[in-house]
């Protein structure tokens, strides 16, 4: 400040100087010619003097301003060279904190997103060392445990490798779900695009998981029967790895004896709706924004009794985009959840249809 204050003292000295010295010669120079006053000369000194004074000042004000308002350009640029080095650089003061206080604000904006992208980096490292962490130590205790002797007993030795290998099929699943994801990121995985009939594949699906939903006596059901197959378009194994995980889902957090209830609507003339409804324990709101970010569990200590790679959401969410489609979740704690998403008709349908 201190400083600031010499610099501003020494361009007010030095304008004064000038004018100064000017107007003592200049009135030198009048006396010398008008010797007696005159209506003439004070006209001429006064004018004389406004001009240069105005000049001169101005001048030196602009120049003075010019120069520190460089330096806030030159040095927010290397900031960022993008917004402040391609404009002209303003004198005016409105202008000048206008661009300021907005490239101030979108810093702001820049740094706030900076952190909440370090804190979901820092929670997404810790929740891939954790998934991988399980499987990794269970594995390595059984090797562990065999070569310490225990090898030697066949009872132990088959019972202790069969862990070991559901240990390795775990961190296997983890990897390739870890790579989907990746690839569906940068758009590097190919869809097959076919026909086929929804309806169809929803009841594979209840065929390949009537096991496990049976465990805990949850019913598996359509909401109506469908007697004719409804023709979609899209990759027909992806779109039956995205029922799957949303049924998966719904009985690992479904209640005992509850439902599963799968429906298929007209959306509009071009498109239906898939809807998973279940009757389970629901989901409360501030964690429904989240839902789709990878390992992100609502449970944080049991649904990893429950096992999976905790990326399941995550790669319906980006199936479904890979297709340009919309995926929406309704959800009421203690209630129950649904999950849907759209699908393009099959252009014979649509034919058909009009």
């Amino acid at each position: 400040m201190t400083i600031n204050f010499k610099k501003t003292y020494r361009f007010a000295v030095k304008s004064a100087l000038y004018i100064t010295l000017f107007s003592t010669g200049l009135v030198s120079f009048l006396t010398y010619l008008f010797f007696t006053f005159s209506y003439q000369f004070s006209l001429i000194f006064a004018f004389s003097i406004a001009t240069f004074s105005f000049v001169v000042i101005q001048y030196r004000v602009e120049r003075f301003i010019y120069k520190k308002v460089k330096k806030i350009y030159d040095d927010v640029s290397l900031l960022e060279s993008s917004t402040f080095r391609n404009q002209p650089i303003t004198t005016d003061m409105a202008t000048l904190t206008r661009e300021v206080k907005k490239f101030a604000t979108d810093k702001k904006l820049e740094i706030e997103t900076l952190k909440v992208r370090e804190e979901y980096r820092r929670e997404f490292l810790g929740n891939v060392s954790h998934e991988l962490k399980t499987p990794l130590f269970m594995v390595q205790g059984y090797l562990s445990t065999l070569l310490d002797g225990a090898m030697n007993d066949k009872t132990i030795r088959k019972k202790y490798l069969e862990r070991a290998e559901k240990g390795v099929e775990r961190l296997i699943y983890i990897v390739q779900d870890l790579d989907m994801i990746s690839k569906l990121e940068i758009g590097d995985l190919n869809l097959e695009i076919a026909e086929f009939d929804i309806v169809k594949l929803v009841q594979n699906v209840f065929d390949l998981l009537e096991m496990k939903a049976s465990k805990k006596d949850i019913l598996l059901m359509f909401d109506m029967k469908y007697n004719k197959p409804i023709m979609v378009v899209g990759d027909q194994e992806k779109i039956q790895q995205v029922v799957m995980n949303l049924i998966v889902n719904s009985i690992k957090y479904g209640k005992l004896k509850g439902s599963t209830e799968v429906s298929i609507e007209d959306l509009t003339d071009e498109k239906v709706i898939v809807r998973v409804t279940d009757n389970g324990e629901g989901i409360e709101k501030k964690n429904i924004s989240r839902l789709f970010e990878r390992f992100y569990r609502v449970d944080k200590s049991g649904a990893r009794t429950e096992g999976g790679s905790g990326l399941g959401l995550s790669i319906v969410k980006h199936i479904i985009e890979a297709h340009n489609e919309k995926i929406y979740i309704d959800s009421t704690f203690g209630v129950g959840s649904e999950f849907s998403f759209t699908l393009e008709k099959a252009k014979s349908i649509i034919y058909k249809q009009l």
